[in-house]
């Protein structure tokens, strides 16, 4: 349940982040917007720079799982880079927030960020240069060539970025493309690459979503989700509230159900019970909310 939680903290960062700017983004903003406790959020991070590095770190390792194979299944160097590329670029088309975090909000954050993002340029140009495989005799170019060309880049993505209405990023994959090749396939190389066909756009393929129905220890049946959603309708509700919500007679079935729910994590009692003359109280945990809810949406028409 905590990579569900920490999954969940990643994408209310991004979406904090989005919305009020590093400087803005707080733990308490972060917690309310993924619907956690700030314990369980120190419980995972340290501070929110941490939090920050790890929804960064999350975004470019995402990246670089789509890309990477664009690029290696090509034979040639600038056909490889042509297909990474593309599939960046439809990335920050369809995750703009994700695109934003790791080029525009990262250089805002803290200096852990900036020295991560720092590594990640210094990966970038690495394959950038690997142009030189491919560079005329006599005709090398200055050693900081694909530094200033991954920045170029980032530049440009930037400046789209804070723009509205700027259009699909994948629409600058052939003026992106002559950039990089200009200093080393030549001024013909590039002028190619602007009059090659633009791709089509496609969305990107969803990124799988973990439910948290996967961690349960063990089977749960429809009866006990109907009591499960009886507690969520009736927080604080008696085994008797609890019964009639959930269409159940037998106090014995409710009592067993509810006692499976709480072996589960999924609910709380916060009465004393019947053995002690009193009533007792149930609540959902986060974890039983969580699973509520998954269980909502999946039955959703």
């Amino acid at each position: 349940m905590s990579e569900l939680q920490r999954a969940r903290l990643l994408t209310a960062a991004a979406q904090v982040v989005a919305e009020v700017g590093y400087r803005g983004m707080s733990t308490a903003r972060v917690s309310t917007r993924a619907g956690v406790s700030r314990k369980t959020f120190y419980d995972l991070f340290i501070d929110r720079e941490d939090c920050f590095l790890a929804a960064f770190d999350d975004t470019v390792t995402r990246i670089a799982a789509v890309s990477a194979p664009a690029f290696e299944g090509e034979g040639r160097w600038r056909e490889g880079v042509r297909g990474g590329l593309s599939v960046v670029l439809r990335f920050i088309g369809d995750e703009p927030v994700s695109g934003s975090l790791v080029v525009v909000d990262a250089l805002g954050a803290g200096p852990r960020v900036l020295e991560r993002r720092a590594r990640w340029i210094a990966t970038l140009s690495s394959i950038v240069d690997l142009g030189r495989s491919e560079v005329k005799p006599g005709r090398d170019p200055p050693p900081l060539t694909a530094e200033g060309i991954v920045g170029a880049v980032l530049s440009v993505l930037h400046a789209r970025m804070l723009e509205r209405d700027s259009g699909p990023p994948v629409e600058l994959l052939n003026p992106l493309m002559a950039v990089i090749v200009l200093p080393y396939l030549g001024p013909a190389a590039a002028k190619k690459e602007l009059q090659r066909p633009t791709p089509k756009t496609r969305r990107m393929p969803p990124r799988p979503v973990r439910s948290p129905l996967d961690d349960l220890d063990g089977r749960i049946t429809y009866r006990t989700l109907r009591v499960l959603a009886a507690v969520a309708t009736l927080p604080g509700g008696s085994n008797r509230q609890i019964a009639e919500h959930a269409g159940i007679t037998d106090p014995g079935q409710i009592s067993k159900l509810l006692s499976r729910l709480q072996e589960l994590g999924l609910t709380h009692n916060q009465g004393r019970g019947h053995a002690k003359g009193e009533r007792n109280i149930w609540t959902l945990t986060v974890k039983g909310r969580e699973v509520e809810q998954a269980t909502q949406a999946q039955t959703a028409p």
